[in-house]
């Protein structure tokens, strides 16, 4: 069974084009052909010197942003996020920006990566890769010790990545489980560059968390190979690094948003929970009781607790929580428009700006950043944005089900051997097509096809693995409680 070709099909199945079409090859040629020298214009600083450096998945190729620290006075520090300019080379309404438009977001189908711009684009001339002088919008922002801000600017630059890091390594290293990376234990400033980050990135963290920022762990699945087949899959956790990306990106996201509070933009909301009601009965499972309103400020306290009380079935609780929240989506505002917030983040002023290589949603908030730079008027129309707020909100949608489709098909290729084990589950999901748990170790999602009676989002339970079905991407449990 070639899962590639699978995944190929489930993309087509799901409404995407997988394929290039021949005007954007066409583009994509004339750009290697004809690469324009770097020009530091009007308003461009040169900050090629700074200690810049990313953090990122193993093998990804795609940097989108490069991050550097440097301690003020007062105990206060600026971080500088170099965000890759992809306009700079996909102007608008350019066959590969079209294209671009059309699918909105780079799909990871676990066998295979389906990218929104071609790999010779997002993974060399528009990647902020490793010793390569490449143009970035900077997003700066000075962090008091409080956590708070003191002053944010937008602005373009020529930047330039110094060492190119991973998430495991670094994580390792700053949670002091493992020896410093070659690249980190060589350079003292780079050792001391990362400590001053992951410092204002728990700073960072702790201040939303204040503000009612929900504390949430998601765990996904990688699979590991042997060769080109896959042997068996693994728990791809957080860890200090990937908390230190993810707590900048969603500042720079922040300040991104304010910066552009008086014009038409696509903003990033998750509305307030309808299964509120859930979640208050969830928490009383655990003696707590959480108000009769949605409240993130008092749902995080909630969450915090847990997370210190039973840190092995946290993640667990986090996917309920998230499944009751809802997922989040794009929209148009207007500056006069009353704003719609993150229930997720709590905060009002969000947008996605930070991944333009992924996201077609950050390549338009990138235009409208150089069109305010330069004083220009906003390069889309309000229809223009609410088309394409809807169309990435689907999208996003529709990828993340080829995700969750060929990881099915993933687990159940690795979990067929595993028939007659039984697991510690919670349940995922509730609707018409039946109930879903997802077990703890691997995080591996399944129909609950005996026992499902009366059990809802957030149950916790034991389950016997009973059936899989490769080509299906079926997963069946029964529950052994009853």
């Amino acid at each position: 069974m070639d899962l590639k070709v699978i995944a190929r099909q489930i993309m087509l199945e799901r409404g995407f084009i997988p394929d290039f079409p021949p005007q954007a090859l066409e583009q994509l040629s004339d750009i290697k052909k004809h690469t324009q020298p770097l020009t530091f214009e009007k308003g461009v600083r040169d900050l090629r010197h700074l200690p810049w450096s990313s953090i990122d998945n193993d093998d990804s190729l795609d940097i989108d942003q490069i991050e550097v620290a440097e301690p003020l006075t007062n105990g206060m520090v600026k971080i500088m996020i170099a965000i890759a300019d992809v306009d700079a080379l996909v102007p608008k309404n350019s066959p590969i920006d079209i294209y671009a438009s059309e699918e909105t977001t780079t799909v990871y189908a676990g066998i295979r990566t389906f990218p929104m711009l071609p790999n010779e684009l997002s993974n060399d001339k528009t990647s902020l890769a490793e010793n390569m002088n490449r143009p970035s919008i900077v997003i700066e922002f000075t962090v008091k010790s409080d956590g708070s801000l003191s002053s944010s600017d937008i602005y373009r630059a020529i930047v330039r990545n110094h060492a190119q890091l991973t998430y495991n390594s670094v994580g390792k290293w700053l949670e002091s489980s493992s020896l410093a990376p070659i690249k980190i234990s060589e350079s003292k400033e780079l050792q001391e560059q990362l400590k001053l980050q992951d410092k204002i990135a728990q700073i960072l963290k702790n201040k939303r968390h204040e503000h009612g920022g929900l504390y949430l762990e998601s765990i996904q699945i990688h699979p590991i190979f042997s060769g080109t087949k896959i042997a068996d899959i693994a728990n791809q956790e957080k860890n200090r690094a990937t908390d230190l990306i993810e707590d900048f990106m969603i500042t720079a996201n922040e300040v991104v948003g304010k910066k552009l509070e008086k014009l038409s933009i696509l903003k990033r909301v998750v509305k307030t929970p309808k299964r509120w009601d859930r979640i208050v009965q969830l928490a009383a499972n655990y003696k707590t009781k959480l108000p009769s309103e949605p409240s993130s400020k008092e749902l995080n306290e909630f969450l915090i607790s847990r997370k210190t009380i039973d840190p092995d079935h946290f993640a667990d609780l986090s996917l309920a929580i998230i499944k009751l929240i809802g997922p989040g989506e794009y929209i148009m505002e207007r500056g006069s428009d009353n704003k719609q917030g993150h229930f997720g983040l709590a905060v009002q002023d969000y947008t996605h700006s930070t991944a333009p290589n992924r996201r077609f949603a950050d390549i338009v908030t990138q235009r409208i950043i150089k069109a305010m730079l330069n004083g220009d008027k906003n390069p889309y129309s309000d229809e223009e944005l609410v088309t394409i707020a809807n169309n990435c909100t689907l999208k996003e949608n529709l990828a993340n089900k080829v995700e969750r489709d060929m990881s099915k098909r993933i687990a159940a290729m690795v979990m067929s051997h595993r028939i007659g084990e039984i697991f510690n589950a919670v349940v995922t999901g509730v609707t018409t097509h039946g109930t879903f748990v997802r077990i703890l170790h691997p995080h591996v999602e399944g129909l609950l096809a005996q026992g499902e009676t009366g059990l809802d989002v957030g149950d916790i339970l034991k389950v016997k693995l009973i059936y899989t079905d490769v080509n299906r991407g079926y997963i069946d449990f029964a529950n052994i409680n009853r």
